[in-house]
């Protein structure tokens, strides 16, 4: 596990989309912007089960992500990292962190009553930033 720079950990704490890739079943990457959490470990992604990259996820678990500043486009931090845990605990109560985090609201407004949700944590192997 590599860990990541406390000086870009504040990417973590802001609306910082990240582009998390994964591998489709024929080998191609395929690339979803998406929100991001930070555990002091793990990079946190939270998703609904049954989409294109949960099911590429639980195949492969080889992931990449970038992440800009939203403040400022040329400083960022690339990971390449493998998913370590899937797991549904305490995922609703998160997806709300995120919402407030990304949104300003207390509920994630976009949940269907047929979704469960999930967390991804991802276990940071290769860390590379730009400032």
């Amino acid at each position: 596990m590599t860990a990541i720079p406390k000086n870009f950990q504040d990417l973590f704490r802001k609306k910082s989309f990240a582009h998390l890739a994964t591998n489709m079943v024929d080998g191609r990457p395929q690339v979803t912007p998406v929100w991001v959490d930070f555990d002091g470990q793990h990079i946190l992604v939270n998703s609904a089960t049954a989409r294109v990259k949960d099911k590429n996820m639980r195949r492969d678990k080889r992931v990449a992500l970038s992440i800009l500043d939203p403040d400022n486009p040329y400083r960022y931090i690339a990971v390449l990292g493998e998913v370590v845990e899937i797991t549904q605990e305490g995922a609703d109560t998160h997806i709300d962190q995120l919402a407030q985090r990304y949104l300003g609201k207390a509920k994630y407004p976009y949940r269907r009553p047929d979704e469960a949700r999930v967390i991804y944590k991802i276990r940071p192997d290769k860390v590379s930033t730009h400032n």
